[in-house]
């Protein structure tokens, strides 16, 4: 990939995370994650740019690139398609060092969570079942390297993207969840750095750990999975893809419910606008009282 570090730092240079539109390169953004942002900056239509503004040094910038390298080859081996990527570290002086990962950028129509719109049931079906068949490969994977290495990955629906000629790709890469001889590579308190600095004990003693083995569990990602659903306004298909999944992989494992995905999604819902509503505050707390820079970029209201 011909991707130019210069106009990466311009823009990193530039950015007003709390008001994109003082930020000296125009950007739209393409995504949100719980510790990224997906920019598309400028004019540039080829890729998307994942900012994570997560790191305190450059060194420590630079394992978690070689973990991400790391883990992406691990999905490739394991029967992964991804796309086309690559990472520039940028440290300014007095901010956050800062990890771009760059992809090449895919048609936003064709993510899974888009297709709930503009498919027809039978369709939808079908990409299930990719999508199904794509995570019986990760547990096929850890199973023939139980001993020595166990990857994970996030199965929600806007992390896949089906392509018109029918290739399903998992596009996100960025958290590089893998564990040898049973320790995590990914250091957990990576995840706290998006949380507000007043939660972060009660985070890391209640939730953490769970939040970290869940990935790890095929059938916490199934229930995760499925209850996207709801978010996404197509609560009428969870009958049929919770059928799809117990059909399709069922080996070790208690079949789904509706009604567990359901108390599932409420309790998730609950938590997430709970702690965006925290995020929110703790921004203010800093902009406006400490007159500090904020760092990540939060979203507006989201449809749930």
């Amino acid at each position: 990939m011909n991707i130019s570090g210069e106009v990466i730092r311009e823009f990193e240079t530039g950015l007003d995370p709390g008001n994109l539109g003082n930020s000296t390169i125009p950007a739209d953004v393409l995504g949100y994650g719980e510790i990224s942002t997906v920019f598309r900056i400028g004019d540039d239509k080829d890729y998307a740019y994942k900012r994570m503004p997560l790191f305190s040094s450059i060194e420590s910038a630079e394992k978690y690139t070689k973990d991400y390298r790391t883990y992406c080859k691990h999905l490739s081996q394991a029967g992964l398609h991804l796309p086309d990527d690559d990472t520039t570290i940028i440290a300014s002086s007095g901010r956050q060092v800062v990890l771009y990962i760059i992809q090449k950028q895919l048609p936003p129509e064709r993510f899974a969570h888009k297709l709930l719109h503009s498919l027809i049931d039978d369709e939808i079906a079908q990409m299930i079942k990719a999508i199904t068949r794509t995570i019986k490969k990760i547990n096929s994977f850890n199973d023939t390297h139980r001993l020595n290495l166990e990857i994970a990955l996030d199965g929600q629906l806007s992390n896949w993207v089906l392509l018109e000629d029918g290739s399903l790709l998992y596009v996100d890469t960025s958290t590089p969840l893998f564990r040898v001889n049973g320790e995590e590579q990914l250091d957990p308190e990576l995840f706290l750095k998006s949380a507000p600095s007043f939660l972060r004990w009660i985070i890391r003693w209640l939730f953490l750990e769970d939040v970290m083995n869940r990935y790890y569990d095929k059938r916490q990602v199934y229930i995760d999975l499925v209850a996207n659903l709801y978010k996404e306004q197509r609560s009428d298909l969870v009958p049929l893809v919770i059928e799809i999944i117990n059909r399709e992989d069922s080996a070790g494992m208690e079949p789904l419910t509706e009604k567990e995905v359901k108390k599932y999604y409420s309790e998730d819902k609950l938590i997430w606008t709970l702690f965006l509503a925290f995020r929110r505050l703790d921004r203010w707390i800093k902009a406006k009282i400490l007159r500090k820079r904020y760092e990540l970029i939060l979203p507006g209201k989201i449809k749930r």
